[in-house]
């Protein structure tokens, strides 16, 4: 099967699943006339966070309603929407890793943080707030974390910081406190799977899968289509299923496709499918009283985690990184 198209970017997404109580949320704040200065948007990467961040920004920003998208939903022709689809919007401000060069940084830059204060001490231009969006928080670095925060001490008038997080946890302590949380659930994988299947265009069978690799987030789901992850989960299969003697053809033919951006994401995805398929494999023997060697497989489980990480940190070349894994599931499996 072909790759599927890529998921549309956040920005350019109207239609959302699973997010009513958000959105009843919101606009009972703005009933009220008691809009926090900052939300957070938690939960699963894939769920729909930053989704509703420009769900949220472009209603903020004076779009027009339009109920066949939800309570929140607004017309796509609008003007406002037009103008944040073009990233044109003057009362929109977005931070992402990703810079104006296209090119994905491995921080959001402390100067990016620090042109807040600034951009948030200006009244609105054309609309009734103004916004800004961080995709994700979890990006900032602790320079940028505490230029951030500076902001957040001194809320703005007539202002929203939307902050989107997978992991709330790291974030620091005075961030969080001083934000009015949004949580975001996955998706029952039926449903995720009825929607993957629809918009990628895979099988019944394949839509399941993906959805269950998913965890139930739509938008993990539509990534994991449009980087061939049923592939790579298949590749997956077959080093685990010829245990401790793998094809070293096959093991070299990856190795060389870890090259480059597109590489790295190849990389990562392999790993995270050995990683979830050793764990499932070690989570059914554990069930079935087969404990022997489940040490090995545990330590091969941890450095299946660890390793896209630590190669992104300290530029690992990701070739040698894979054999090191490929190693410790020779050992695990004759242990």
């Amino acid at each position: 099967m072909a790759d599927a198209d890529p998921p549309p970017h956040p920005r350019d997404v109207y239609a959302l699943a699973g997010i009513e109580a958000a959105d009843q949320a919101v606009l009972d704040a703005l009933a009220r006339g008691r809009m926090h200065h900052a939300w957070l948007l938690v939960g699963p990467e894939g769920v729909g966070k930053a989704s509703f961040a420009y769900r949220l920004a472009r209603r903020l920003l004076g779009a027009a309603p339009d109920a066949h998208y939800g309570l929140l939903g607004s017309r796509p022709d609008d003007p406002v929407s037009r103008q944040v689809a073009a990233r044109s919007h003057p009362d929109l401000m977005v931070l992402e890793r990703t810079g104006e060069d296209g090119k994905v940084r491995k921080v959001i830059p402390v100067d990016e943080a620090r042109r807040l204060p600034e951009f948030f001490a200006n009244t609105p231009a054309t609309s009734p707030y103004r916004v800004a969006i961080v995709d994700s928080a979890d990006d900032l670095n602790v320079s940028s974390a505490n230029a951030l925060l500076k902001t957040l001490e001194e809320p703005p008038k007539r202002g929203v910081l939307l902050l989107v997080s997978h992991s709330p946890g790291r974030l620091l302590p005075t961030i969080r406190s001083r934000c009015r949380q949004l949580r975001f659930q996955p998706l029952p994988e039926a449903e995720v799977a009825d929607l993957v299947g629809a918009r990628a265009g895979v099988s019944d069978s394949d839509a399941r899968h993906l959805a269950h690799m998913a965890g139930g987030a739509p938008g993990r789901a539509y990534a994991l289509a449009a980087g061939g992850a049923l592939e790579i989960d298949k590749q997956a299969h077959e080093i685990l299923g010829a245990l401790p003697k793998v094809d070293e053809a096959l093991l070299l033919s990856l190795a060389d496709r870890f090259r480059g951006a597109e590489g790295a994401e190849r990389f990562n995805l392999l790993l995270e499918r050995l990683a979830a398929q050793v764990h499932e494999m070690a989570a059914s023997a554990a069930l079935s009283g087969e404990t022997q060697g489940l040490d090995r497989w545990a330590q091969a489980w941890e450095l299946l985690q660890r390793l896209p990480v630590e190669a992104e940190a300290v530029n690992l070349d990701r070739a040698d990184a894979f054999f090191t894994a490929v190693r410790e599931l020779r050992a695990a499996a004759r242990a």
